[in-house]
């Protein structure tokens, strides 16, 4: 069971070194090619190369969409005076003070109120506890590709017996098919003599060998044994597909065209009602493999 679905979701968390918390949210579904759509607080977009380059290197299909949620310590703000803006407002009481005789002293904290002497203290990035915040969150999210890797080997296993119960019930039909592929030679005779007595109402007898030489033109065009035999072979190489290792989606996606054009052209030659509708059946079966089969990476 080595294939994988594109189906998954994965959600990892950790603390960066300044105590804030972060947590990863990735969630896939079925593409043609591989998408990673990223969702990065501000000030994390040096992140996005590395970030695709990771899940790149883990997955070949599928629209994966990573949220990265950041919250921070809720810190209040750190105020320091600004030393010239503090030495103004103090001359200003003073030489205000002195405007008025008996006038209470100021107090220093309606000192610190005055607009500009206080400011709020800018920290300096630090670039090594930058650089370390930034490997946390890659390592969180590499721990979170590999619960999505698997995920989505999980929802492979399940697809994978769909798709064995899938070609079980394809081999089946085919063998119907086989079989009454087999008695329409003896059908078409049936038939065209049928018809010919009708026709002739038993005035005067067709020629044996006649008979016998449009029987082997029917039987000719409605030969359907090479589409069966294709068929089979199809079939063989689906489940081949499915013990591979590798990502094997676009190959079986490709496998089940082909299996539609067999079915087609069986349906197409088909000489009796009977082999019309296994042709029929197999059309339903090999469209919900071809549904299926568009899950697989």
């Amino acid at each position: 069971m080595a294939i994988r679905s594109m189906t998954g979701f994965a959600r990892a968390a950790g603390t960066l070194p300044d105590g804030s918390s972060f947590a990863w949210e990735l969630r896939s579904v079925n593409g043609r090619g591989l998408d990673v759509r990223l969702r990065l607080p501000p000030g994390l977009d040096a992140l996005e190369s590395p970030l695709r380059e990771a899940a790149a290197a883990r997955f070949a299909r599928g629209n994966i969409s990573a949220n990265l949620t950041v919250k921070r310590e809720d810190r209040a703000p750190r105020l320091t005076p600004d030393p010239v803006a503090l030495e103004r407002a103090i001359a200003l009481v003073e030489e205000v003070a002195a405007m008025l005789p008996g006038a209470a002293p100021a107090r220093p904290e309606s000192v610190l109120a005055l607009p500009g002497v206080l400011k709020t203290e800018v920290e300096i990035p630090d670039e090594a506890a930058e650089a370390a915040r930034r490997a946390a969150i890659l390592s969180g999210f590499n721990t979170a590709l590999e619960d999505l890797f698997h995920s989505r080997a999980a929802e492979g296993a399940k697809l994978h017996l769909i798709l064995t119960t899938l070609l079980d019930e394809i081999e089946a039909l085919r063998g119907a098919a086989v079989a009454e592929a087999a008695r329409q030679p003896e059908a078409h005779r049936a038939r065209l003599s049928a018809v010919l007595a009708e026709l002739l109402e038993g005035e005067r007898r067709v020629p044996e060998d006649r008979l016998a030489a449009e029987v082997a033109l029917l039987a000719a065009r409605s030969d359907v044994r090479e589409e069966l035999d294709r068929l089979g072979a199809h079939v063989e190489a689906a489940r081949a597909l499915l013990a591979e290792a590798a990502p094997v989606g676009r190959k079986l996606e490709f496998l089940t065209q082909e299996f539609g054009r067999e079915a087609n052209t069986l349906s197409a030659k088909s000489g009796s009602l009977a082999l019309t509708r296994i042709a029929l059946d197999l059309k339903a079966a090999i469209e919900r493999l071809r549904e299926q089969s568009a899950n697989v990476e």
